[in-house]
């Protein structure tokens, strides 16, 4: 080694020393309580919160930044019900020194112990984990207005990076506008980075169920560090476990700079349950917010189909797919489906369900469906699908156990095409068709009691005596509902034949005012010797959500010159327009019945 080179070894080493015990005699000299001051001010300029430290804290500079605390709590937004949203028992930042100089945060470690976490969302569906200013008027509402001018004008601020990140003995709770409080243990949290990849390791407990999440993924600190900047590829390799069922989830997550990323993911499961997932997930969607603002009063529906907005903002604008691949994926209470299958597409404000088949006891069902247009004020929906092979006891038990059904071959195939943000727009403006077939079987008065005012009232006026029998036969039972931009005409296209009555429906049903307008005409199945059936006079009005059964008048002067004629005739007129009823209407089913392949292309 030459004389220079030594020289120069000595010297940095010597400045490296002198550096590292002037950072030491500097961070020895904190006084702990002016480093408590000093954190809590820079939060509450930072967040608008008070961030108050009552244990030890203490602080360490070299090689890393390093701040520990005792006792730690966030203040809560000022509506929250209690007064902090946030309380950490023990705190430890590891913090890297060179971002810093960048203006950036990075983080080597961040580990927490003993944390309790209060969240909630306000009327207007703002999360208290939202922490910018509320605007109020005047020249703040001007700045703030000026603010987002400028922000939206710059680049998207980059993310804060965590290389490390522990949790341990922590609880949430979550409590939307007007809804119950929800709780979370989190025994650990783990994410570990390592070179080019990231390890995960997370077990959480709620309600009933237990869920852990394992498995690694690409380097996420190097991830966000990219985000903006360069193309970043992302692979995928988890196992989410929820009460011993594992559901795998495996793929890549693609990102160019200023576009939207793109994802291929694969959902796989020998066996899997959904529904602690379900509102986990609408919330990580909606980012707190909620789908629909509260109201503290709510005027009563005028409408059986609700007028309120469907959560379509709760559909993420991306690009990309996901495929599912599940052989039983249940719900509690329910009848399981099973070879679930299908691929869900994402392209920015369109939504496609392509190619989606599962089984439903003995039966299939195939379902297409397509949302356009999702974030903007008039989305456009089609579905159309198959469903065959199972029966109506299934079906039922799959709804509700308690309901006494037997047998019922059940067939069903729909193709509707829409637009709207709420249930009543889009019946008021539908185009297509659906057809239900049911075979022979029996149904209890369960049945039709759980079948809502529409139902009782129909059957009602076909047989005011029907509560005295527990039980009625069906030989079967076909629906046809052809629509046209909301109005759905019956050309005798509703057939039910049990083992008392044939019965027919013909009409209209207005679907934008949902008003009802059908004649009702059963025929006893001993109608050539009962005479005039006196429930043919029956028409069903009013609408869907209050229906009424009133009196067909034209059925009322048909009978009147029938029943005037059977006088005159010694009854032979009525027996001859009986024959000529039964003969007419002796299949209403097959009378109903359209092409399978004309509601559902394909189908035979």
């Amino acid at each position: 080694m030459n004389k220079s080179l030594k020289i120069f070894l000595v010297v940095t080493a010597t400045v490296f020393c002198i550096g590292a015990l002037g950072i030491w005699y500097a961070a020895s000299g904190i006084n702990p309580a002016q480093l408590t001051q000093l954190l809590s001010s820079s939060v509450k300029e930072a967040t608008g919160r008070d961030l108050k430290i009552a244990g030890p804290v203490s602080l360490k500079l070299f090689p890393t930044l390093a701040i520990t605390a005792e006792q730690v709590s966030l203040s809560n937004a000022s509506w929250a019900d209690k007064a902090d949203m946030l309380m950490v028992k023990h705190l430890e930042l590891d913090i890297e020194l060179l971002p810093l100089l960048k203006k950036e945060i990075a983080f080597n470690a961040i580990n927490l112990s003993g944390v309790d976490a209060h969240l909630q969302t306000n009327k207007s569906g703002d999360g208290n984990w939202d922490f910018t200013s509320p605007v109020s008027s005047g020249a703040g509402a001007s700045n703030a207005a000026e603010f987002t001018s400028k922000s939206s004008s710059t680049d998207q601020v980059d993310p804060v990076r965590i290389r490390n990140l522990n949790i341990t003995d922590a609880n949430v709770s979550y409590q939307g506008f007007g809804s119950d409080r929800t709780f979370i243990a989190i025994p650990k949290l783990s994410i570990i980075g390592r070179s080019a990849k990231t390890e995960i390791l997370a077990q959480a407990k709620y309600a009933n169920y237990q869920l852990e999440m394992k498995g690694k993924t690409g380097n996420l600190h190097d991830v966000l560090d990219g985000w903006n900047t360069t193309s970043v590829k992302m692979p995928l390799d988890l196992n989410l476990t929820v009460n011993g069922k594992v559901l795998a989830i495996d793929g890549e997550i693609d990102k160019e700079p200023k576009t939207l990323p793109t994802f291929n993911l694969h959902l796989s499961s020998k066996s899997f349950e959904l529904s602690p997932l379900a509102g986990s997930a609408a919330l990580a969607a909606s980012g707190g917010k909620q789908a629909t603002t509260s109201k503290p009063y709510k005027a009563l529906s005028k409408f059986l189909f609700s007028e309120d907005a469907l959560p379509f903002d709760l559909l993420p604008e991306a690009t990309g797919k996901l495929a599912i691949n599940i052989d039983q994926l249940s719900f509690p209470g329910h009848v399981p489906m099973t070879a679930v299958k299908g691929n869900f597409v994402f392209d920015g404000s369109n939504f496609h369900v392509n190619d989606l088949s599962f089984g439903l006891g003995k039966g299939s069902a195939q379902v297409q469906a397509s949302v356009s247009q999702f974030q903007g004020t008039n989305p456009a929906l089609s579905i159309k699908g198959i469903a065959k092979g199972f029966t109506l006891e299934q079906l039922m038990d799959a709804v509700d156990s308690s309901t006494k059904v037997k047998g019922g071959d059940t067939e069903v195939a729909f193709n509707i095409r829409s637009s709207g943000v709420s249930m009543h727009q889009l019946a008021s403006r539908a185009n297509g068709a659906v057809q239900v077939s049911v075979g022979k079987g029996s149904i209890d008065s369960r049945f039709i009691d759980g079948g809502g005012d529409l139902m009782i009232t129909v059957v009602d006026a076909i047989n005011p005596l029907r509560k005295k029998t527990d039980q009625t036969i069906l030989e079967c039972a076909v629906f046809y509902l052809p629509m046209n931009n909301g109005q759905v005409v019956l050309n005798d296209s509703i057939g039910v034949v049990t083992d008392r009555l044939d019965i027919v429906l013909s009409g209209s049903v207005d679907l934008k005012t949902e008003v009802l307008n059908v004649k009702i005409d059963p025929r006893e199945k001993s109608g050539l010797t009962t005479g005039v059936n006196l429930a043919g006079l029956v028409k069903l009005q009013g609408t869907l959500l209050n229906p009424k059964a009133g009196v067909n008048k034209e059925g009322v002067v048909n009978s009147a010159v029938s029943i005037g004629l059977g006088i005159l005739t010694g009854g032979a007129t009525i027996l001859a327009e009986n024959a000529k009823s039964l003969a007419t209407k002796s299949q209403p089913c097959k009378a109903a019945l359209h092409s399978w392949s004309d509601i559902y292309p394909g189908a035979n």
